[in-house]
Protein backbone atom coordinates (compact mmCIF):
# COMPACT_ATOMS: atom_id res chain seq x y z
CA UNK A 1 0.00 0.00 0.00
CA UNK A 2 1.17 3.14 -1.03
CA UNK A 3 0.42 6.26 1.18
CA UNK A 4 0.70 9.86 -0.37
CA UNK A 5 2.08 12.07 -0.02
CA UNK A 6 4.41 10.75 3.31
CA UNK A 7 5.87 7.79 0.84
CA UNK A 8 6.80 9.87 -1.62
CA UNK A 9 10.26 8.70 -1.54
CA UNK A 10 13.43 10.76 -4.30
CA UNK A 11 14.24 7.39 -5.38
CA UNK A 12 10.75 7.03 -6.56
CA UNK A 13 9.12 10.58 -7.54
CA UNK A 14 9.98 13.88 -8.96
CA UNK A 15 8.34 16.60 -6.41
CA UNK A 16 8.17 19.93 -5.58
CA UNK A 17 7.07 21.41 -1.87
CA UNK A 18 5.61 24.83 -0.75
CA UNK A 19 7.89 25.06 2.65
CA UNK A 20 7.82 21.98 3.78
CA UNK A 21 4.18 20.67 2.65
CA UNK A 22 4.52 18.44 -0.97
CA UNK A 23 2.73 20.52 -3.35
CA UNK A 24 3.07 18.12 -6.59
CA UNK A 25 4.73 14.93 -7.34
CA UNK A 26 5.62 13.14 -10.81
CA UNK A 27 6.44 9.69 -10.50
CA UNK A 28 9.78 8.83 -12.91
CA UNK A 29 9.51 5.22 -12.94
CA UNK A 30 7.09 2.43 -14.07
CA UNK A 31 4.05 2.01 -12.28
CA UNK A 32 3.47 -1.19 -10.32
CA UNK A 33 0.52 -2.75 -12.50
CA UNK A 34 -2.03 -2.63 -9.53
CA UNK A 35 -1.36 -1.72 -5.59
CA UNK A 36 -3.80 0.49 -2.69
CA UNK A 37 -3.30 4.03 -2.19
CA UNK A 38 -4.35 5.64 0.36
CA UNK A 39 -4.38 9.09 0.33
CA UNK A 40 -3.84 11.27 3.20
CA UNK A 41 -4.21 14.39 1.81
CA UNK A 42 -7.08 15.87 -0.92
CA UNK A 43 -5.21 15.03 -3.92
CA UNK A 44 -5.90 16.21 -7.70
CA UNK A 45 -4.38 13.04 -10.14
CA UNK A 46 -3.91 14.62 -13.73
CA UNK A 47 -3.35 12.23 -16.32
CA UNK A 48 -0.24 12.83 -19.20
CA UNK A 49 -0.12 9.36 -20.56
CA UNK A 50 -1.62 6.01 -21.11
CA UNK A 51 -4.81 4.88 -18.77
CA UNK A 52 -5.60 3.55 -15.89
CA UNK A 53 -8.59 2.14 -13.40
CA UNK A 54 -9.01 3.65 -10.32
CA UNK A 55 -11.90 1.83 -7.79
CA UNK A 56 -13.51 2.14 -4.45
CA UNK A 57 -16.25 0.98 -2.53
CA UNK A 58 -18.76 3.05 -3.96
CA UNK A 59 -16.93 3.94 -7.45
CA UNK A 60 -15.21 2.83 -10.44
CA UNK A 61 -13.21 5.52 -12.65
CA UNK A 62 -11.56 4.82 -15.65
CA UNK A 63 -9.35 7.56 -16.81
CA UNK A 64 -7.08 8.27 -19.91
CA UNK A 65 -4.88 11.10 -21.12
CA UNK A 66 -6.52 14.34 -20.29
CA UNK A 67 -8.52 13.24 -17.47
CA UNK A 68 -8.35 15.54 -13.99
CA UNK A 69 -9.44 13.68 -10.92
CA UNK A 70 -10.04 15.23 -7.45
CA UNK A 71 -9.71 12.66 -4.85
CA UNK A 72 -10.66 13.36 -1.20
CA UNK A 73 -8.94 13.03 2.03
CA UNK A 74 -9.30 9.56 3.61
CA UNK A 75 -9.66 7.58 0.54
CA UNK A 76 -8.47 3.84 -0.57
CA UNK A 77 -8.22 3.26 -4.24
CA UNK A 78 -7.36 0.10 -5.71
CA UNK A 79 -4.84 1.28 -8.57
CA UNK A 80 -4.77 -0.46 -11.66
CA UNK A 81 -2.56 0.54 -14.72
CA UNK A 82 -4.10 -0.26 -18.21
CA UNK A 83 -0.90 -0.05 -19.75
CA UNK A 84 2.55 1.14 -19.32
CA UNK A 85 2.55 4.25 -20.47
CA UNK A 86 0.90 5.21 -17.73
CA UNK A 87 1.85 8.70 -16.62
CA UNK A 88 0.45 11.54 -13.91
CA UNK A 89 1.19 14.65 -11.74
CA UNK A 90 -0.38 14.82 -8.47
CA UNK A 91 -0.95 17.44 -6.75
CA UNK A 92 -1.76 17.92 -2.83
CA UNK A 93 -4.42 20.45 -1.24
CA UNK A 94 -2.41 21.54 2.25
CA UNK A 95 -5.72 23.03 4.22
CA UNK A 96 -3.69 26.04 4.96
CA UNK A 97 -2.98 27.01 1.42
CA UNK A 98 -6.90 26.85 1.18
CA UNK A 99 -7.59 28.53 3.29
CA UNK A 100 -5.56 31.04 1.97
CA UNK A 101 -6.95 30.96 -1.25
CA UNK A 102 -11.24 31.02 0.29
CA UNK A 103 -10.02 34.49 1.96
CA UNK A 104 -8.40 35.67 -1.05
CA UNK A 105 -11.57 35.04 -3.54
CA UNK A 106 -14.75 35.21 -0.94
CA UNK A 107 -17.13 35.33 -3.87
CA UNK A 108 -15.80 32.53 -6.06
CA UNK A 109 -18.13 30.26 -3.13
CA UNK A 110 -21.84 30.25 -1.81
CA UNK A 111 -21.51 30.11 1.81
CA UNK A 112 -25.12 28.06 2.15
CA UNK A 113 -23.65 25.69 -0.19
CA UNK A 114 -21.47 23.12 1.57
CA UNK A 115 -20.85 19.31 0.88
CA UNK A 116 -20.37 15.97 2.50
CA UNK A 117 -17.20 14.90 1.86
CA UNK A 118 -17.26 11.43 2.26
CA UNK A 119 -20.07 10.28 -0.50
CA UNK A 120 -17.72 9.53 -3.33
CA UNK A 121 -14.07 9.80 -3.04
CA UNK A 122 -13.50 10.68 -6.85
CA UNK A 123 -14.58 13.94 -8.98
CA UNK A 124 -13.57 13.45 -12.47
CA UNK A 125 -12.80 16.83 -14.53
CA UNK A 126 -12.16 17.22 -18.12
CA UNK A 127 -8.73 18.97 -19.25
CA UNK A 128 -8.87 22.52 -21.89
CA UNK A 129 -6.15 24.21 -23.83
CA UNK A 130 -6.14 26.86 -20.90
CA UNK A 131 -5.40 23.62 -18.21
CA UNK A 132 -2.90 21.78 -20.62
CA UNK A 133 -0.32 25.10 -20.64
CA UNK A 134 -0.89 25.73 -16.84
CA UNK A 135 0.36 22.18 -16.87
CA UNK A 136 3.51 22.66 -19.07
CA UNK A 137 3.84 25.38 -16.90
CA UNK A 138 4.58 23.65 -13.53
CA UNK A 139 7.58 20.91 -15.42
CA UNK A 140 10.37 23.78 -15.36
CA UNK A 141 9.86 24.46 -11.68
CA UNK A 142 11.10 20.85 -11.07
CA UNK A 143 14.80 21.65 -12.05
CA UNK A 144 14.29 25.59 -11.15
CA UNK A 145 16.78 26.78 -8.39
CA UNK A 146 15.08 30.12 -8.05
CA UNK A 147 15.22 32.09 -4.87
CA UNK A 148 11.74 33.14 -5.21
CA UNK A 149 10.40 29.55 -6.60
CA UNK A 150 8.37 29.15 -2.93
CA UNK A 151 6.41 31.98 -3.90
CA UNK A 152 5.80 30.98 -7.52
CA UNK A 153 4.34 27.61 -6.49
CA UNK A 154 2.65 29.80 -3.47
CA UNK A 155 0.46 31.42 -6.79
CA UNK A 156 0.80 27.79 -8.85
CA UNK A 157 -1.33 26.68 -6.19
CA UNK A 158 -3.80 29.53 -6.71
CA UNK A 159 -3.67 29.05 -10.55
CA UNK A 160 -4.35 25.21 -9.88
CA UNK A 161 -7.55 26.22 -8.14
CA UNK A 162 -9.04 28.69 -10.00
CA UNK A 163 -8.68 26.11 -13.69
CA UNK A 164 -10.16 23.67 -11.70
CA UNK A 165 -13.39 25.92 -10.70
CA UNK A 166 -13.47 26.95 -13.92
CA UNK A 167 -13.51 22.95 -15.26
CA UNK A 168 -15.90 22.03 -12.51
CA UNK A 169 -19.55 23.40 -14.07
CA UNK A 170 -21.29 20.95 -11.79
CA UNK A 171 -19.98 23.48 -9.23
CA UNK A 172 -19.58 20.26 -7.08
CA UNK A 173 -16.07 20.93 -6.44
CA UNK A 174 -16.63 24.55 -4.80
CA UNK A 175 -19.28 22.78 -2.22
CA UNK A 176 -16.42 20.62 -1.41
CA UNK A 177 -13.84 22.95 -1.25
CA UNK A 178 -16.04 25.23 1.29
CA UNK A 179 -16.79 22.43 3.57
CA UNK A 180 -12.98 22.01 4.12
CA UNK A 181 -12.55 25.69 4.56
CA UNK A 182 -15.52 26.18 7.11
CA UNK A 183 -13.82 22.89 8.70
CA UNK A 184 -17.09 20.70 8.50
CA UNK A 185 -17.11 17.39 10.52
CA UNK A 186 -17.59 14.40 9.40
CA UNK A 187 -19.89 11.85 11.32
CA UNK A 188 -18.26 9.98 13.62
CA UNK A 189 -20.13 6.80 12.90
CA UNK A 190 -20.35 6.89 9.62
CA UNK A 191 -16.61 7.69 9.61
CA UNK A 192 -15.71 4.58 12.10
CA UNK A 193 -17.84 2.10 10.01
CA UNK A 194 -16.27 2.39 7.42
CA UNK A 195 -12.94 2.50 8.23
CA UNK A 196 -12.48 -0.02 11.35
CA UNK A 197 -10.45 -2.51 9.49
CA UNK A 198 -7.67 -0.28 8.41
CA UNK A 199 -4.70 0.47 9.68
CA UNK A 200 -5.05 4.06 10.40
CA UNK A 201 -4.19 5.71 14.10
CA UNK A 202 -6.22 7.77 16.49
CA UNK A 203 -4.17 10.97 14.97
CA UNK A 204 -5.42 9.54 11.40
CA UNK A 205 -9.30 8.96 11.81
CA UNK A 206 -9.17 12.38 14.41
CA UNK A 207 -7.75 14.35 11.06
CA UNK A 208 -9.96 12.30 8.68
CA UNK A 209 -12.95 13.29 11.07
CA UNK A 210 -12.05 17.25 10.81
CA UNK A 211 -11.42 17.24 14.43
CA UNK A 212 -8.35 17.62 16.91
CA UNK A 213 -7.20 14.47 18.52
CA UNK A 214 -8.41 15.46 21.93
CA UNK A 215 -12.18 16.62 20.72
CA UNK A 216 -12.26 13.74 18.68
CA UNK A 217 -12.08 11.44 21.72
CA UNK A 218 -14.35 13.84 23.66
CA UNK A 219 -16.91 13.70 21.04
CA UNK A 220 -16.60 9.31 20.74
CA UNK A 221 -17.23 9.29 24.04
CA UNK A 222 -20.02 11.38 24.29
CA UNK A 223 -21.77 9.57 21.14
CA UNK A 224 -20.48 5.91 21.44
CA UNK A 225 -19.93 5.75 25.48
CA UNK A 226 -16.72 3.98 25.21
CA UNK A 227 -13.09 4.80 24.16
CA UNK A 228 -12.25 5.12 20.29
CA UNK A 229 -9.55 2.32 20.97
CA UNK A 230 -11.86 -0.16 22.62
CA UNK A 231 -14.57 0.16 19.90
CA UNK A 232 -12.19 -0.37 17.35
CA UNK A 233 -10.92 -3.47 19.16
CA UNK A 234 -14.49 -4.42 19.87
CA UNK A 235 -15.24 -3.80 15.99
CA UNK A 236 -12.97 -5.94 14.86
CA UNK A 237 -12.75 -8.82 16.42
CA UNK A 238 -17.26 -8.72 15.77
CA UNK A 239 -15.71 -9.11 12.36
CA UNK A 240 -13.29 -11.76 13.26
CA UNK A 241 -16.29 -13.90 14.15
CA UNK A 242 -18.14 -13.73 11.72
CA UNK A 243 -15.69 -14.53 9.16
CA UNK A 244 -14.83 -17.42 11.41
CA UNK A 245 -18.84 -18.14 10.89
CA UNK A 246 -18.87 -17.37 6.98
CA UNK A 247 -15.54 -17.64 5.35
CA UNK A 248 -13.01 -20.53 4.56
CA UNK A 249 -10.08 -18.58 6.22
CA UNK A 250 -8.02 -19.66 8.59
CA UNK A 251 -7.29 -17.96 12.20
CA UNK A 252 -4.28 -16.82 10.79
CA UNK A 253 -6.14 -15.17 7.91
CA UNK A 254 -8.34 -13.64 9.70
CA UNK A 255 -5.94 -12.29 12.36
CA UNK A 256 -3.87 -10.66 10.08
CA UNK A 257 -7.25 -9.21 8.22
CA UNK A 258 -8.45 -7.55 11.36
CA UNK A 259 -4.85 -5.93 11.89
CA UNK A 260 -3.44 -8.42 14.68
CA UNK A 261 0.57 -9.08 13.86
CA UNK A 262 0.56 -11.84 16.74
CA UNK A 263 -1.68 -14.54 16.39
CA UNK A 264 -1.59 -15.55 20.05
CA UNK A 265 -2.52 -11.76 20.66
CA UNK A 266 -5.49 -12.24 18.57
CA UNK A 267 -6.54 -15.46 20.20
CA UNK A 268 -6.09 -14.55 23.51
CA UNK A 269 -8.46 -10.90 22.79
CA UNK A 270 -10.72 -13.46 20.90
CA UNK A 271 -11.40 -15.16 24.16
CA UNK A 272 -11.99 -12.59 26.59
CA UNK A 273 -14.79 -11.42 24.26
CA UNK A 274 -16.44 -14.49 23.78
CA UNK A 275 -15.35 -16.98 25.87
CA UNK A 276 -14.06 -19.53 23.70
CA UNK A 277 -10.92 -19.45 21.48
CA UNK A 278 -11.46 -18.65 17.59
CA UNK A 279 -10.97 -22.40 16.39
CA UNK A 280 -13.31 -23.72 18.53
CA UNK A 281 -15.98 -20.65 17.63
CA UNK A 282 -15.26 -21.48 14.40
Amino acid sequence: MLRVPSDISSQEFESLKIQDMTFVAYRNEVYPSRYDVFFEEHAVIVVLEGEKKFTSPTQEVHVKKGDILFVQRGFYLMSESINESYKSLVFFFDEKLLKEFVNLHPELFNPGKAAATFEKPILLLASDDNFEKFIQSVFPYFQSRAELKNHFLRLKFQELLLHLLELDTSKQLRAILYSLYIGEKVDLAFLMNSYYLKPLTLNELARLSGRSLSAFKRDFQEEFQTSPAAWLKNKRLEYSDFLLRNSTKNVSEISTEIGYESVSHFIKSYKEIFGVTPKKHG
